[in-house]
């Protein structure tokens, strides 16, 4: 697969804001894409746009027959139905038998340690358990690319170190590409394999991560290196 995903001169407007300007991307199969950039900067959208949930003012945007792609969200929706059939229905509406489905579900609640609370309602879930019941459902669909839009950012500490460990596992036991947002660098230098750096809806910088965070780039990247620094976002 030469990319799963493909952008081309893609703008997004809304009204009198440009969202996304002229934005050029692809990814190879495999690789771990970050996007990272202060708010309002154009990550959410470049996101939803990659999965089909926002259709592009110009440009053009492909994914490869073979993808088969997921996303999680910052704050999930959660369905008024328990932790189990929260799985199953994801499952089912893809067209999975449903006894399969409930078989494949308990196996995904089993991968996030959420087996135990399989008949509670997913709304009584704590914000970092129903981030890792989002993931949960994603991996049980079992994408070869998975979008996330700040998968950790409201979660506490304990929680966000949980996210990443299974987010960490999930892309050291296959061959997934994954796009995600993130505010936190750390996390950016822990999962990504290459860093896009966005303002105003612009691609300024577009760097491996060994580049992105250890090369000088004050002259070649300045607004990066100025993020970098703290002194924007």
């Amino acid at each position: 697969m030469s990319a799963v995903l493909s952008l081309k001169d893609v703008s997004v407007q809304f009204d009198t804001h440009m969202a996304l300007h002229g934005v050029n991307l692809q990814m190879k199969a495999g690789e771990r894409v970050a996007l990272v950039g202060a708010n309002g900067s154009g990550k959410s959208t470049l996101l939803r746009v990659a999965h089909g949930l926002l259709k592009v003012s110009s440009g053009s945007v492909s994914v490869a027959p073979e993808v088969h792609q997921a996303m999680v969200f910052q704050r999930p929706h959660m369905l008024r139905t328990s932790v189990l059939r929260f799985v199953v229905w994801g499952l089912w509406l893809q067209g999975t038998p449903w006894r399969e489905a409930h078989v494949r579900a308990m196996q995904a609640l089993e991968r996030v340690g959420l087996q135990d609370m399989a008949e509670r309602s997913a709304r009584t879930l704590s914000g970092g358990q129903q981030q890792r019941l989002a993931l949960a459902r994603a991996w049980a669909l079992n994408p070869n690319f998975v979008l996330l839009d700040e998968p950790t950012s409201s979660l506490d500490p304990h929680a966000k170190r949980e996210v990443e460990r299974l987010l960490a596992e999930w892309v050291a036991s296959s061959n997934v590409s994954l796009l995600f947002s993130s505010h936190n660098l750390g996390q950016v230098k822990r999962l990504a394999t290459r860093v896009i750096y966005l303002e105003a809806g612009r691609v300024l910088a577009d760097l491996s991560m060994e580049e992105f965070f250890n090369r000088p780039l004050g002259e070649s990247h300045p607004e990066a290196h100025l993020f970098l620094k703290g002194e924007l976002g």
